[in-house]
């Protein structure tokens, strides 16, 4: 990985990051537990599918798939259980090193907040495994009840609470609807996933 592609710009004043896939080694599992759910309920679903909306609401996902496949899925139920699922398989989890090592790096110099699709037990429970969590002045998730990327309300919410101008907090994700959240939010975004080819956490 080219470390130097995750550099901080000299006007950046704050550092958002989202949790699964770029601070959390994590998405093997989640992509793991999403298949157990469907199975458990006689379904499968195209991996593309959950590619195609990575970094959105666990319901919000499972709306769209009822629509795609005209089924008639509980979201808030199937999500509370593909979650659960989750938790119990965070505490194997490890840290995503290059970006893990940005926020050992500005900790207590650049206020700091996490903008998760998840919700917050197991985004929580993450960033504690991974030995982050202190390191957050703020954690933003899907049950803060904000609309789910691309929206930028949570990113700019984020900023708010971290007392940093959008225009000058630096996002780090791993989804195209989160990076497209943080444009719109008027930050700077950066994608991970092009950086991590090649090496061990590669997707």
């Amino acid at each position: 990985m080219n470390n130097s592609l995750l550099a901080v710009p000299d006007h950046i004043r704050g550092l958002i990051f989202d949790c699964d896939g770029t601070l959390a080694d994590t998405m093997s599992m989640h992509w793991e537990t999403w298949h157990e759910e469907f199975a458990a309920r006689g379904l499968i679903c195209p991996q593309s599918f959950l590619d195609d909306r990575k970094g959105m609401a666990i319901a919000e996902i499972v709306r769209d798939y009822n629509h795609a496949f005209q089924t008639d899925l509980n979201a808030v139920e199937f999500a509370i259980h593909k979650e659960n699922r989750s938790l119990e398989k965070i505490p194997k989890v490890k840290p995503i090193q290059p970006v893990a090592n940005i926020v050992h790096t500005y900790k207590g110099k650049l206020p700091m907040a996490v903008v998760s699709g998840g919700n917050r037990t197991n985004v929580v429970k993450t960033i504690e495994v991974i030995g982050l969590k202190e390191a957050f002045e703020t954690v933003l998730t899907s049950d803060d009840g904000f609309p789910s990327k691309p929206a930028p309300d949570i990113f700019i919410e984020a900023a708010r609470r971290i007392d940093i101008p959008p225009e000058q907090c630096l996002v780090y994700e791993d989804g195209d609807f989160g990076i497209e959240a943080a444009e719109n939010a008027g930050m700077t975004a950066v994608d991970i996933r092009p950086l991590l080819i090649g090496t061990e956490y590669s997707t």
